[in-house]
């Protein structure tokens, strides 16, 4: 009945008895489906739009967008780290620092202006920071625009100030207990020496003046710039001076011929020499026999060998208070040239040891030679640390010619063309030509490329020259007119930057030899131009290489350790 009454048309909610209305459950064909797990991604999906990605998870499970890979990281710290902001956020060592659009000078003028003012242009351009009160009344002015009458009133104010500074100081220097006196009468070792009206002087001191002037004048007539005094002093170490027949110890022996034209590389070492106590920096065969041996040490002393022999020092000269530079023998070899450091260049007697005359400029001798032709044997020159060659009269002690043409020190005098011509090299790297006795140079050879040449040999023929190179290698130079480079031949090898040392032919002319920083001696080809052969000689630096004249196998090296060798 109660159902039948629902229908009536009646409306069911006016009464207040009626029950509530019953909402029947609607049926469906489609299976059941668990929308759990879907919910859930749906949530984290909203949930990481907005949160960032955890830094401590391995794996990302959904692709994350710009926003969340740059978003701050809130909560633990980045593992990787130390302040825990990721790597990809830094660009300064305190964090992630952008670049503003100012320059340089806009922001020092608005820090100066801050400073000085209170107030500064926001750097957005619109608006200002700071004091507002100080705004108004510089009407927004910065440091660097402050008008001229400002300008002109400052700078009047700064000179007055000046003015009572100067007056203050002035006064605060006669006081001697402030440092104002201390600054005005200090002395500095630029400072001029002050004029001192001189009074009276007393005996003592007018004794001593005198002395000094006379002390002047003896230097002055001397000559200021001459060498450092030294004793001469020479010691024969042999048995005897002259044998029973008469004949003196340097004559040659008289079976002492060439016996053979061909030249060899020699291979093992025949005897050495050791009698210097510091380096060994030249050597010379006695002149044709070779039967002497002449060296020249760094302990300033001259020693002669004998070869043939006993091998044994046969006389050690003691001149020299420096270094021994450069020798020289005269043609027959009974007489030689010592140039040391002590700017001295000595004339020896080969036989007694006593020299024969002295001479000097005052400058360090470099290298000095006798001219090579019989009837100037009395001729000596001379290269300078002073970019000179000097050309005494040895009879007369005078310098009859000075060649100055040269920029550096000169190295080597090396004659040529009949003894008609000589060739200078120096350090000013350049070679010159002079005509004997004419201080002109006739040919000037200097090229970008050239190195310092300190040591120049003649090749036997007389058409060649080859010339030690600082550059490690020997350049070879004609002798003819246009003294041309020859291309074609370059030896090179060998280490001898840095050092003088010698170069040297065989005298067949097939060989080319020098010596180098390593303590080597090597041999060349003259013809190929190749290595021929090379020897182990010195420890330290092998500085001179000669062929002896006849034995042609033979060949003495020295060293900077103060041996000669001799090589068969």
């Amino acid at each position: 009945m109660d159902l039948i009454q629902s229908y009536d048309g009646e409306d069911a909610s006016s009464s207040p008895e009626s029950s509530p209305p019953r909402m029947l459950k609607a049926k469906s064909s489609a299976p059941e489906v668990d929308d759990t797990a879907l919910a859930l991604t749906v949530t984290n999906a909203n949930q990481s739009k907005s949160n960032p990605i955890n830094p401590t998870q391995h794996a990302v499970m959904f692709n994350p967008t710009y926003d969340q890979l740059w978003a701050p990281i809130y909560g633990p710290a980045h593992p990787y780290a130390k302040d825990g902001i990721a790597q990809g956020m830094r660009n300064h060592k305190l964090g992630f620092v952008e670049d503003a659009s100012i320059g340089s000078f806009v922001f020092d003028e608005q820090y100066s202006t801050f400073q000085k003012y209170g107030y500064a242009a926001d750097p957005s351009g619109m608006n200002y920071v700071g004091d507002a009160e100080a705004l108004k009344q510089n009407d927004g002015v910065s440091v660097y625009n402050i008008k001229q009458s400002d300008q002109k009133r400052r700078k009047l104010e700064e000179s007055k100030g000046e003015g009572k500074r100067e007056e203050e100081v002035e006064a605060e220097a006669e006081n001697p207990a402030t440092e104002a006196w201390l600054l005005k009468n200090r002395k500095s070792p630029w400072s001029r020496k002050k004029e001192v009206v001189q009074g009276e002087l007393t005996e003592e001191q007018k004794k001593y003046a005198e002395d000094h002037a006379k002390k002047k004048e003896e230097k002055s007539q001397q000559g200021e710039a001459k060498g450092e005094p030294y004793t001469d002093k020479s010691t024969f170490h042999g048995k005897e001076d002259k044998d029973y027949q008469g004949r003196s110890w340097i004559e040659a022996p008289k079976d002492a011929k060439a016996n053979n034209d061909h030249c060899y590389i020699p291979k093992r070492l025949v005897h050495t020499w050791s009698g210097h106590t510091k380096g060994v920096s030249a050597i010379r065969f006695f002149p044709k026999h070779g039967h002497l041996l002449l060296s020249a040490g760094m302990d300033c002393k001259v020693k002669i060998w004998d070869v043939y022999n006993s091998g044994k020092c046969m006389r050690t000269y003691m001149g020299h208070g420096k270094a021994v530079r450069d020798i020289c023998f005269s043609n027959d070899g009974t007489k030689f040239l010592t140039a040391g450091y002590d700017k001295n260049i000595k004339y020896w007697d080969t036989e007694t040891g006593q020299v024969i005359s002295t001479f000097s400029t005052g400058k360090i001798p470099y290298v000095v030679k006798l001219n090579p032709d019989d009837d100037k044997q009395n001729i000596l020159l001379a290269g300078m640390s002073d970019k000179k060659i000097v050309q005494w009269d040895i009879n007369s002690g005078e310098i009859t010619q000075e060649y100055d043409q040269h920029l550096g020190a000169v190295n080597t005098i090396t004659f040529v063309d009949n003894n008609r011509r000589f060739v200078t090299s120096s350090d000013d790297k350049s070679l010159r030509v002079w005509e004997f006795g004419i201080p002109v140079v006739i040919k000037y050879i200097s090229e970008p490329h050239m190195h310092s040449m300190p040591a120049i040999s003649v090749h036997p023929n007389g058409k060649w020259l080859a010339a030690q190179s600082l550059d490690n290698q020997i350049l070879i130079y004609g002798t003819r007119e246009r003294f041309q480079l020859n291309k074609k031949k370059r030896f090179a090898g060998h280490i001898v930057a840095g050092y003088a040392c010698q170069v040297n032919f065989s005298p067949d002319g097939r060989f080319v030899m020098s010596g180098d920083g390593e303590g080597r001696c090597w041999f060349w080809d003259w013809k190929s131009c190749r290595v021929f052969k090379t020897l182990r000689c010195h420890n330290g630096v092998c500085i001179g290489a000669e062929w002896h004249p006849l034995e042609q196998s033979k060949v003495a090296t020295c060293g900077w350790d103060g041996l000669i060798k001799y090589w068969d």
